[in-house]
This record gives C-alpha cells, structure tokens and sequence, in this order.
C-alpha cells in the first residue's frame, strides 16, 4: 500500500512540474528564459508538497494553487515556488536566506539546490511545525530562526541570495545589505494585499544595486516591523 501510495503521489508531482514548464513557456520568468531549469525541476518533483500542507487541503496538495497553512498564512503556488527558486540562480555552494518559513515547502526546494539555507519565520506555531517536518524529511542544511525577516539574519550574512515569501511594502534596506555583491534577492513588494510586483534586486560585483519588475503576483503581506 505505501509503494502504490508513493507511486501515485510521485506522479501527481511529475504532472504538477509539467504543468509548471508548461506555464514557464507560455509566460516566461520576465528575464527572457522561457526553459525551467533541470536543477529546480529535479527539486520540485522530489519534495513532497503534501508534507507542508493541511489535513484538510491534502486532497489538493498538487494543484497549481496556494492553500492556506493557517495563521492566515498560505503555502505559495508551485509555479511561484518554482520561478522564484530559479531567479535565485542558487549554485550547489550557495548559502541562501529565505525570508518566511511558513509550512516549509519552500524551504525544502531551496534546501535541494543550496549548501546551506537559513530561514526565517515570525509565527511561532509555523516555524516549529515547519521545523519538525524538514527534520523528519531528513534535510540537514537548514538553519532556523523565529523572529522578524525583514531584518534579515546578520549574524549568518552575507548571503548568496535572499528570498521573501511575503509582500513588503518596500524593499527592506537590512535584506540589501546582507546580500553578497553577484547575489540576488527576489521579493514581492507593493502596498495591496491583493497583488503586488514581483522584483529581482541584484548587487553588482562592485556593490552598486540593480532593480527590476518581472511580473504581477499576490501574497499575503510581511508580518512585522517592516509593515508597521
């Protein structure tokens, strides 16, 4: 029974990330690739989603959608999951902080391409579920932290690349500062809960930082003093 289970979740997954590469090549990621990069793809069909969703969303756990984890948080869409994760461009060296743990999927995919991930969670209950997940699933590059993300994690800084799961009203200055010159941060920022600009911030090697809007997305705001 469990092999036929994993079986068949393991092709909900294969279906999911054919979706996914199907939306990348009609959409593209807003930098001129339309191609899911085999890295990301071969993470996004390993995680198991249906780990870091609720009880009662499991039956929905492969859908192209975000379900909510409680807290009046969410776990982000697969395709948003995803094209973040790639505009990271995470090399297998790379330490990566991710800003809003949630229920861990994230965290998870992140883990799969990075050396070392650290992340950041402000709700107690989500961080510590979030926790004991990634620790049963085994990954073991994973630093924690709760607290508020949008003043990053300095004493682990500098980092490859920064990734925020939840929309600020501007882009926190803590983050840019703590992001290594050739890094990249991907973070959704605008003032309505209900949609927001998706923008990738680079820092050039000589430090001097570069920004540009991809495409429209909606997240459920940055809990803390960010939003104060």
């Amino acid at each position: 029974m469990a092999t036929d289970q994993s079986g068949s979740l393991a092709k909900l997954r294969a279906r999911l990330v054919d979706t996914i590469e199907h939306e990348i090549r009609i959409y593209g990621l807003g930098e001129g690739t339309r191609e899911l990069d085999p890295r990301v793809r071969a993470a996004m069909l390993k995680v198991p989603r249906e780990r870091f969703v609720n009880a009662d969303s499991a039956a929905a756990a492969y859908d192209n959608r975000p379900l909510p984890i409680g807290h009046r948080q969410t776990i982000s869409q697969p395709l948003i999951v995803a094209a973040m994760t790639q505009l990271l461009r995470i090399g297998p060296d790379a330490h990566v902080l991710e800003v809003g743990t949630g229920s861990g999927y994230q965290t998870a995919v992140l883990a799969e391409l990075a050396a070392e991930v650290s992340t950041v969670e402000i709700v107690e209950p989500l961080a510590a579920d979030a926790r004991q997940v990634l620790a049963e699933l085994a990954y073991h590059n994973i630093a924690f932290r709760c607290g508020d993300g949008a003043a990053g994690w300095p004493e682990r800084a500098p980092f490859d690349g920064i990734i925020v799961t939840a929309a600020a009203r501007q882009i926190p200055q803590a983050l840019v500062d703590q992001l290594k010159p050739g890094g990249r941060l991907v973070i959704p920022v605008g003032p309505d809960a209900m949609g927001q600009d998706l923008l990738l911030v680079e820092k050039d090697a000589a430090g001097q930082v570069h920004e540009r809007r991809l495409f429209s997305v909606a997240f459920v705001p940055l809990i803390g003093a960010e939003r104060s």
